[in-house]
């Protein structure tokens, strides 16, 4: 997890071809039961969110009331059907990400995004902490227009909360979601099979502020 990667998108050309197979899962959450691929309970909704290395990312989620499930992947990226280990060369062009499904009834997006600004350093470009490279990036990838204008919105606000306590820009890429790939079984609930395993979550010590 702390190797030195690329701090640059590989191009169409350059990125590794992938295959056209996605990689086989069991899809059913371990911690929960509630399976990880759709169709999702009816007036569930979901987004995409990259904070680094996505298995502590995860589990955040997973233990966030409202959160009906989580899954972790890669996206927005160019290779198709990625590994992880392809991931890691920074030549798939992807983040690590968590598919969070949640019900809008008990978890609004905008907590949920105040959750996300909160619990990484999104000024950071290509790394997290000693986590380095262009999949460890900050991402959210939206899946409708009204998602995609509620994250340009909070951003806004973090930035500003940001700018009061004498920190950077926000270097988070935000847009629509294309697709995103289901990491392989290992790394699912990663630390539910490993509960001394790392996590590199850290974040900046400001509170993002919720729409009036």
């Amino acid at each position: 997890m702390f190797s030195r990667r690329p701090d640059s998108l590989p191009t169409a050309e350059t990125a590794l071809p992938g295959r056209d197979a996605p990689l086989q899962i069991s899809g059913q959450h371990l911690v929960s039961g509630e399976s990880m691929h759709p169709p999702f309970p009816e007036g569930f909704e979901y987004i995409v969110l990259g904070l680094g290395c996505f298995w502590g990312a995860e589990r955040l989620f997973w233990q966030t009331p409202g959160v009906h499930v989580t899954a972790v992947g890669y996206a927005g990226g160019i290779t198709p059907n990625p590994t992880y280990e392809e991931t890691c060369t920074g030549l798939t062009g992807h983040a690590e990400v968590v598919l969070v499904v949640y019900d809008p009834a008990r978890l609004s997006l905008d907590q949920l995004l105040g959750l996300f600004w909160e619990a990484h350093d999104p000024t950071q470009g290509m790394r997290q902490g000693n986590d380095q490279g262009t999949q460890y990036r900050s991402a959210i990838y939206t899946t409708d227009e009204a998602q995609l204008q509620a994250a340009r919105q909070s951003r806004d606000a973090y930035q500003h909360a940001l700018n009061a306590r004498g920190l950077g820009d926000i270097t988070t890429e935000i847009r629509a979601l294309e697709t995103f790939y289901y990491a392989e079984e290992m790394h699912q609930q990663y630390l539910a099979r490993n509960p001394n395993g790392y996590c590199g979550l850290k974040g900046t010590g400001v509170t993002c502020p919720l729409p009036a």
